[in-house]
C-alpha cells in the first residue's frame, strides 16, 4: 500500500489526497483566523467611534473567501469519497 493510508472506514486515501485535504484545512482556518482578527477590528474602530465600513466590507470579503474554502473542500471529500 505504497502512497496510501487507510482511513476509518477502510477506504484508502493517497498521499496527494491528503495533502490537498490539508491545504484546504490550512485555509480554512487562516480565514478563520483573519475573520476573528477583523472582528476584532471592527470591535475597536466602534469604540473609537471611527467609521466601520471600510472593515464591514472586508469581513464581508474575508467571509465569502471562507465560504468558498469550505465549498473546496467538500468537493476535495466528495470527489475522494465517489472514487471508493
Amino acid at each position: 500500500m505504497h502512497g496510501r493510508l487507510r482511513g476509518t472506514q477502510g477506504a484508502t486515501m493517497t498521499d496527494q489526497e491528503r495533502r490537498h485535504l490539508a491545504q484546504a484545512d490550512r485555509h480554512i482556518a487562516q480565514y478563520q483566523d483573519h475573520i476573528a482578527r477583523q472582528r476584532q477590528l471592527i470591535r475597536q474602530l466602534a469604540r473609537r467611534g471611527q467609521s466601520t465600513v471600510w472593515a464591514q466590507d472586508m469581513l464581508e470579503a474575508l467571509q465569502a473567501n471562507l465560504q468558498a474554502f469550505e465549498r473546496h473542500r467538500a468537493l476535495i471529500v466528495a470527489q475522494m469519497d465517489a472514487e471508493r
